[in-house]
């Protein structure tokens, strides 16, 4: 079945321009086809009808003239059918009586087998005369009855029980029909192919404003929105080019709108970002010495310096990832790639952050890859982190490659922990930048931008990097960057991230789109809330 509705497919015309000749043709071919039948009915009737009327009319008279007497006499009858054979009109006919059991004809055969019983019977049951048109072996044939008719006493007329037939054969209104039949026919491809000058003209002027449509419609689709299409006349097609017009123009301005907007709140988060570092740095200065004589100070006005420190700390933090999320934004962030061991790479990573008590590895060595060592740090640490803080210990790391089925390899990259794992409604947000899964939380323990960073990081590589559940449960963040490298023109091999269960679009906005860093710690079932950032590095 399917295969038959492939046939279908492809033979079936899909082209507008086909279809629209189409249909001028057929509508041409039925019009002629129902005037050329009406035609050929009108004349076939006339032609048979004029040959009928004459011969019924001939036959009735020379009946009329014959007076014979009873008991008939067979061979002055057939002498009698003779003579009306030889006056036949308009063709010849031959002539057939019947009386009683009495069978006599114009020919050697008394009786004809064109004759039907309901001729017979018509015959018989009334004083007029009937005819008959019967077709056999493919030849058409007039048959005529009349009965012969007598005077009675009182001056009218009674059957005498004679009745006269004639077949008259009907060969040339046969070939008369014919040749209409063929005249149209041969009429019918000439009209069909003088049709399809007109269906190709109007065709081309029902789909010149369609090609233009569909050229302006590419062209706001690769993000020329000043694309318009000309409109010319008054038609539903005019009315479609000016609506279309009208659109774009109001879908450039709210675009326009938008990328201002946008650009402003960038320009500002930078802007911000880099106002605070200066202040910031003397922050975390005066800090560092609150620290060091925090001992030295009462309970209260120690816990008060800690709590000082430590979220001047988050607020650093926070500031130094609004900066690298703006480069992203703003396509300036930069790719310095090494072949480094992959292997290597993760193990320092989880000393230098003291996790490789934390965290069991599967770290094959070997395996090198072109990366930019700082930005995979960073990648590594932001999963490792956040399985931590809000997911289950033990956390592994592995490490593995694979090939694509173009021959590229791949480097593959699992962090996995034993949490409960992370909410099937929530897994499309996961890369969000500050999402909150749980609404009534305001605060995070983090930046809230973790996982958006780490997300361009590995889109910056030319991988993807998605988030799921494992079989057994726990959240499991998958990465693949390729081997050799970032293939795209900008730098970039894939532009989508995913999450298990639901395509490599769940991941929420691309490169440039202000949105959030995934804030996990609700989408953890049972867990208290927390950011999904681990480190920033």
């Amino acid at each position: 079945m399917t295969a038959a509705r492939t046939r279908l497919r492809r033979i079936a015309p899909s082209g507008l321009r086909t279809r629209l000749v189409l249909a001028f043709l057929l509508v041409a071919a039925v019009s002629a086809g129902t005037t050329a039948a009406l035609t050929y009915r009108e004349a076939r009737n006339a032609v048979l009808v004029s040959a009928q009327d004459t011969a019924v009319a001939s036959f009735r008279e020379q009946v009329g003239t014959l007076a014979p007497a009873l008991p008939v006499d067979p061979e002055t009858l057939r002498e009698q059918l003779y003579v009306i054979a030889s006056k036949a009109k308009p063709h010849p006919w031959i002539v057939f009586a019947e009386y009683g059991s009495l069978r006599v004809s114009s020919s050697t055969r008394p009786t004809s087998s064109v004759i039907t019983a309901d001729l017979r019977r018509a015959a018989l049951t009334t004083s007029h005369s009937s005819f008959e048109r019967v077709v056999k072996d493919d030849v058409p044939y007039l048959t005529i009855a009349v009965p012969v008719l007598t005077r009675d006493g009182a001056g009218g007329s009674m059957p005498t029980g004679l009745v006269l037939f004639a077949v008259m054969p009907m060969h040339d209104e046969q070939a008369g029909v014919e040749a209409l039949v063929g005249a149209a026919r041969d009429g019918a491809l000439p009209g069909l192919a003088v049709a399809l000058v007109p269906a190709l003209i109007a065709a081309r002027g029902v789909l010149r404003p369609v090609r233009e449509l569909r050229e302006a419609a590419r062209s706001m689709g690769s993000g020329r929105l000043d694309a318009r299409i000309k409109v010319s006349g008054r038609d539903e097609l005019a009315d479609l080019a000016r609506t279309f017009n009208e659109s774009a123009a109001e879908l450039e301005r709210s675009v326009g709108e938008l990328r201002q907007a946008e650009a402003r709140a960038r320009r500002f988060a930078s802007d911000v970002s880099h106002e605070l570092r200066t202040p910031l740095a003397g922050m975390l200065a005066v800090t560092e010495v609150l620290d060091e004589d925090a001992d030295g100070l009462d309970p209260d006005t120690a816990r008060a310096v800690r709590l000082v420190s430590a979220e001047t700390g988050k607020l650093a933090v926070l500031v130094e990832d609004l900066m690298e999320i703006s480069r992203f934004d703003a396509r300036a962030a930069e790719l310095n790639t090494d072949e480094v061991d992959a292997a290597e790479t993760i193990r320092r990573t989880l000393l230098h952050r003291n996790w490789t008590d934390r965290v069991r590895t599967e770290l094959p060595d070997g395996i090198r890859a072109r990366l930019d060592p700082r930005r995979f740090d960073v990648v590594v640490a932001n999963l490792v982190g956040n399985a931590l803080r809000h997911g289950s210990e033990p956390v592994t790391v592995r490490l593995g490659t694979r090939t694509a089925a173009d021959g590229a390899g791949t480097l593959v990259v699992e962090v996995a922990d034993s949490g409960p794992g992370i909410r099937p409604d929530v897994l499309p947000h996961v890369f969000d930048r500050f999402y909150k899964a749980d609404a009534a939380r305001t605060r995070s323990a983090g930046s809230g931008l973790g996982l958006a960073i780490t997300r361009e990081n590995v889109r910056l590589h030319g991988g993807t990097v998605r988030a799921g559940n494992g079989p057994a449960g726990g959240a499991v963040l998958t990465v693949e960057i390729p081997l050799g490298g970032p293939t795209g023109p900008d730098g970039s091999g894939a532009d989508e991230c995913g999450t298990d269960g639901s395509g490599p679009d769940g991941s929420g906005t691309d490169r440039g789109a202000h949105g959030s860093g995934a804030d996990a710690a609700a989408a953890r079932t049972g867990q208290a809330p927390g950011d999904t950032k681990g480190a920033t590095a």
